[in-house]
Order: structure tokens, then sequence, then C-alpha cells
């Protein structure tokens, strides 16, 4: 009898009881590969010893410090690091517990952003839909998954939506990506005309999508034309790479690879890789000076921002992800996964679409790959593939409503980055036929 309130209150969760590189155990012995990193946090796979021997040394020197009183060294350092490899004029972090709070915490600095300046009418965010941006009710409320925000839609702050970016869906047949992603950014400015930019504080999105429609990144040229109508209309851009940042795509922040710099973005899960609860928020400079030459302060805070043993997991994390140069690892397992996925799945009669960055990939379910028809969501066809796959000792992160909110299935991968190619191997071979037998029982289970 357990005294949780689990996440299913009807569900049997196995006991993890340790963890050895790419795998977790569980209380029988049973051994997981972890394909999808929780939900891509454990970069770094389990019990690094490197990250270990950090916690237990900042242990033994100071385990916590309010930071109304004190800052400390190892946040500093932390800082430090962050910012040496931050994006084009990035200032400053402020350091969480987490994505969400990373997110309430750029809502909140966006907001100041405008006060400070006198412009006290600012009010609106936009943002698209289908994205996912964090639990907390800020965060909830400028997120897109329609799931997750249904039954506490009357408590949410309002907030203003357009498409998402989504090729495989949106794209007409005789478009070029290109194009499309041209079509795509004209809505984001069609919306601020519509609301007056002088009432928009600013557009928020995911980099590269994660959870909510399985790690889609954006058309060629997307980012570039929002970072240009951001800075035309007098807007701020705030980029979310909680889930596809820190490593995940190949490089260190994804927006690298779009050739962008946000005013604000924010990252958490494999900034500390799961040894302790940590995130971040990068300010550019001139926010920074705004709050800087007015009133002095970011009016906000939690007690852990800061925590000394967060801090020092994050920073050991980094340092050991630079100086093992793991990013090379991670373009050439990934461009290894993505190859494998193609070979597996290419000729699959119920995938419609392969998409991903680095070390972070998506797999979409369909019915029918003509007509690209979901499966019927009542039948769940992602938590079977879930239980499917643990049953073949392999975690990975299924999620439903891929389209909408109600309709669609896809599978996110988000491995480790210390996988060599035979676990790459291991996780499309047992991915398939998890996907194989969740589909087989299903149509069994109709007739």
């Amino acid at each position: 009898m357990t005294r949780l309130l689990h996440r299913q209150i009807h569900h049997a969760y196995p006991r993890a009881v340790g963890g050895e590189g790419i795998h977790l155990i569980d209380a029988a012995g049973r051994r997981y590969i972890d394909a999808s990193g929780g939900a891509a946090v454990s970069c770094l796979g389990h019990q690094h010893p490197a990250v270990l021997a950090a916690l237990h040394a900042q242990l033994d020197q100071v385990a916590y410090a309010h930071t109304s009183f004190f800052t400390t060294d190892v946040a500093e350092a932390l800082g430090e690091e962050l910012l040496a490899q931050a994006p084009s004029g990035m200032s400053h972090v402020y350091l969480v517990s987490g994505g969400s709070e990373a997110v309430e915490a750029a809502l909140k600095m966006a907001r100041q952003y405008f006060v400070e300046r006198g412009e006290h009418q600012r009010r609106y965010f936009i943002s698209r839909r289908q994205s996912y941006h964090g639990n907390t009710l800020g965060a909830l409320g400028v997120g897109g998954n329609a799931w997750r925000r249904a039954q506490f839609a009357p408590i949410l702050v309002e907030n203003h939506y357009i498409d998402p970016c989504y090729e495989y869906r949106y794209r007409h047949p005789h478009e070029t990506g290109e194009a499309y992603g041209v079509r795509a950014a004209a809505e984001l400015e069609a919306k601020i005309h519509e609301l007056g930019a002088a009432n928009v504080i600013a557009f928020v999105a995911e980099t590269v999508v994660g959870a909510t429609l399985g790690a889609v990144p954006p058309a060629p040229g997307y980012l570039a034309r929002v970072r240009d109508i951001c800075t035309e209309h007098g807007i701020l851009l705030i980029l979310d790479e909680v889930m596809c940042g820190m490593g995940r795509t190949g490089t260190l922040h994804a927006c690298a690879q779009d050739g962008v710099a946000p005013d604000l973005m924010t990252v958490a899960k494999g900034l500390g890789g799961g040894y302790a609860p940590i995130g971040a928020t990068f300010v550019a400079r001139h926010v920074y000076d705004a709050f800087a030459k007015g009133s002095g302060m970011f009016q906000h805070g939690h007690t852990y921002v800061g925590h000394p043993l967060a801090c020092a997991a994050a920073l050991a994390v980094q340092r050991t992800v630079r100086e093992e140069r793991l990013l090379d690892n991670v373009q050439a397992r990934g461009t290894q996964l993505e190859q494998a996925l193609h070979a597996r799945f290419r000729d699959h009669p119920h995938v419609g679409d392969i998409r991903g960055r680095g070390l972070f990939w998506g797999v979409e379910l369909v019915a029918d790959r003509g007509s690209k028809l979901p499966f019927d969501p009542g039948r769940r066809l992602h938590a079977d593939i879930k239980s499917a796959a643990m049953q073949r000792g392999l975690m990975v992160y299924p999620m439903g409503g891929t389209i909408d909110g109600r309709a669609g299935d896809h599978v996110l991968l988000a491995p480790p980055f210390i996988c060599d190619a035979a676990a790459i191997d291991a996780i499309v071979l047992r991915l398939g036929e998890a996907i194989d037998a969740a589909i087989a029982d299903r149509r069994a289970g109709d007739h």
C-alpha cells in the first residue's frame, strides 16, 4: 500500500533501485535501457562518477545558503560556465529548480522588462498550439498542450496562439520547406498586428518541440524570420530549450543550428542531468540593463534557487560534457540513430513521420500513411507502446494527442549522450518490436 500520490493512481510502478550508465535497474534486477533519459533528462546516464564526486564534495562544504543572504562559489562558477558558451548577447543567468520555474521566471522577466521601460500596457504573450512550457499556472497558461490545460483553463492567464511549425501536417504538398517556414512565421506577424505590437510582451516557443509534438524541428528559415519579426515589432523572443537544449540536438543550444539568439532562454533537464533539480533562465544584456538601471532588482524568487548541491551537479555535468567532447558523440550517434530509424521504419505501414536532431527523435504513428489518418484516440496506442517497450527492457517517451491534443500518437527518443553504437542498435531493435507488438495487440482486440 503506497502512501504516495502517483501520477497514475491505479498503475503498479516497478521500483528503481539502481542505475548504471544507460540502464536503470528495478527491484527484481531487471535492466532497462533509458532511451528517453526519463523525460530527456539523464544526458550522462546514471551514477556517473564525476557527478557523484562533485555532489559529495559540495555536501562537505556547504549544502544550503539562501540567496537573499549569500551567493556561493559553486553558483558563481556555474554562471561562468554557462555564459562562456551562451548564445550571442546573453550576459546573466537566473538559477531555478526546474523547467517550469525557468519559464515562470522568463515570463516575469519579460513583463518587468517593459515595466522598467515605462510600457505598462504590455500584457499579451503569443505562443503556439501543441507546445508545452511547464506545469505551473503561468507556464501552463502560455503552453499549447490542450490536454494538460483543459481542466485548469478557467484559472489560467489569457494567452494568444498561432499554429505550430509542423511540416508533416502543415506544409503543402508542393511547398518547399523554406516557403513553408516563411508562411508559418507570417502567422506570428499577423497575430501581432491583430493584438497591436505595443500590447505584446513576447513570443514564446520551443526551439525543437518536445513532448507534445515529438521532436519537431523548425522549418528552414522559420526561426530566423521569427527573430526578425520580434525585433521589427519591438517584442521579446523567449526560446524554451528545457527539453531540447544543453546538447540534446548536437549543439549545446539548439537555436545555434538556426543562427538565432533569443532575448530570454530557458534550460533545465540536460543542465543537471537528473542528478539534482535545477534549471536556468538566460538573460540578454538589454533585459538585464533595464533592471539594473531601473528598480535594481528582479521581483521574483524561490526558496531553492541557486541551491549549492544542484549547482554542483550541473557544473559537473556541463564540465563532463565539455571535457569529454560528448557533443561529438551526440552528433555521431544521432546520425546513426536517424539512419537506423529510417532503415527500420521507412516502409512501416503505420509510421508516418520520423523527425529530430542529434539524440532527440520522434516517430509519429498513423493508421494510414497515405492519408496521415491517426489511430482512434480511444485505443491509447501510445500507452500500449510504452508498456510493450518496458516489457522488452526499454524506456521510451510516447504521448497521445500529437495533432490537436486529442488525436495522434508519437514516441519520443532522447537517449544519454554516452550511448555507443551497440546501444543505438538495441534501442531501435526493441522499439520496433514494441511498436509492432502494440499494434498487433490492438488489432487482435478489435476482433
